[in-house]
C-alpha cells in the first residue's frame, strides 16, 4: 500500500469518526481535550489510593464512545487494561441510571434514578438483587481492540464512534446530568483502586460541570451525592462476601477516602 492510499484511508477513518460523533449525542458532551484536562486535574487532586495515572472514556446516552483519554505523559504511564475498563465502567452507569425528570414509578412520583458502577457491587454478589447483571453486556471486543496502539487515549481512539457495551461492578463510573437533570450519558474512570477510581470519577463530573443531580433519586442517602460509593459491608460470619445492610455496598480498599469530602452535586 502507497503512503499516498494509507495517508487517504487514515483519513476517512477520522472524518467517518467526527461524522458519526454528530450524528450522535456526543455534541453535547465533553471532547478529547476538555477531558483529559479533567481527568489530569482529578488524578492530581485525589491523595487516596495508590497516586497511579488514569484513563478515562465518555459514552453518549445510546452507549457510544465519545471521547478516550488518559492522564500520564504515554499510555504507558497507567494499566494497559485499564482503558477498557473505563469505557466499560461507563457503559454501565449510563446503562442503569434514568433521566431525572419526574416520572411515575410503582412507589410513586419519583425523579429519575442515578446509580454509580460503585453501587452495583453487593447487589451482584451470590444471592444479591442484581446476581448475574456483570455477565450481561458484553464488551464488544471488536470495539474495544480494533486499530493502532499509538491512538489509544488520543482524540482518534478507534473505540470512538462506536458502542463498546461492557458491565463493571465497581467504582468508577458515573452517570452525567446535564442542566434540568437530564441524563446525557456517563463518565468511566480506570487506573487506581476501585475506590479511588469513583472518587477521581467524581471529581471530573464535577470539573465538567455535569454532575446536576440535585433531586435525582439514589441510593446512597445523600441528596446531595444521590449516587455517591457506600462503605456499609461488614464482615459475614459465614465466611465469604461481607454483608451490606443497603444491599448497595461496596469494600473499602487501601487508602480509602471520605466520600462525604467529595464535592456536592450542583443545583
Amino acid at each position: 500500500m502507497s503512503l499516498e492510499i494509507l495517508a487517504n484511508s487514515v483519513t476517512s477513518c477520522i472524518l467517518f469518526a467526527v461524522a458519526a460523533s454528530a450524528q450522535n449525542g456526543c455534541y453535547e458532551l465533553p471532547d478529547y481535550t476538555a477531558l483529559k484536562r479533567a481527568l489530569t486535574a482529578a488524578t492530581a487532586a485525589e491523595v487516596s489510593g495508590l497516586n497511579n495515572q488514569m484513563w478515562a472514556t465518555v459514552v453518549d446516552r445510546d452507549g457510544i464512545v465519545c471521547a478516550v483519554a488518559f492522564s500520564g505523559n504515554n499510555r504507558g504511564a497507567q494499566w494497559p487494561g485499564s482503558r477498557v475498563i473505563s469505557a466499560q465502567k461507563a457503559n454501565t452507569a449510563n446503562a442503569f441510571s434514568l433521566d431525572g425528570t419526574s416520572y411515575s414509578g410503582g412507589s410513586g412520583q419519583q425523579l429519575g434514578l442515578a446509580l454509580s458502577t460503585a453501587n452495583l457491587y453487593s447487589a451482584v454478589q451470590p444471592g444479591g438483587s442484581l446476581f448475574g447483571l456483570q455477565e450481561s453486556n458484553p464488551v464488544d471486543v471488536g470495539v474495544a481492540y480494533r486499530g493502532s496502539g499509538a491512538q489509544y487515549g488520543t482524540a482518534q481512539d478507534p473505540m470512538v464512534g462506536s458502542k463498546i457495551g461492557g458491565v463493571n461492578v465497581f467504582g468508577g463510573g458515573l452517570a452525567l446530568y446535564g442542566t434540568g437533570r437530564q441524563i446525557l450519558g456517563a463518565v468511566g474512570v480506570s487506573g487506581d483502586t476501585s475506590c479511588a477510581d469513583h472518587a477521581i470519577a467524581w471529581r471530573v463530573r464535577h470539573s465538567l460541570t455535569l454532575d446536576h443531580l440535585f433531586g435525582v433519586s439514589g441510593v446512597s442517602g445523600d441528596a446531595s451525592r444521590p449516587d455517591n460509593i457506600i462503605y456499609d459491608i461488614t464482615p459475614n460470619p459465614a465466611g465469604g462476601t461481607g454483608v451490606s445492610p443497603s444491599g448497595y455496598g461496596h469494600p473499602k480498599c487501601a487508602s480509602t477516602g471520605n466520600p462525604a469530602l467529595l464535592p456536592a452535586v450542583l443545583p
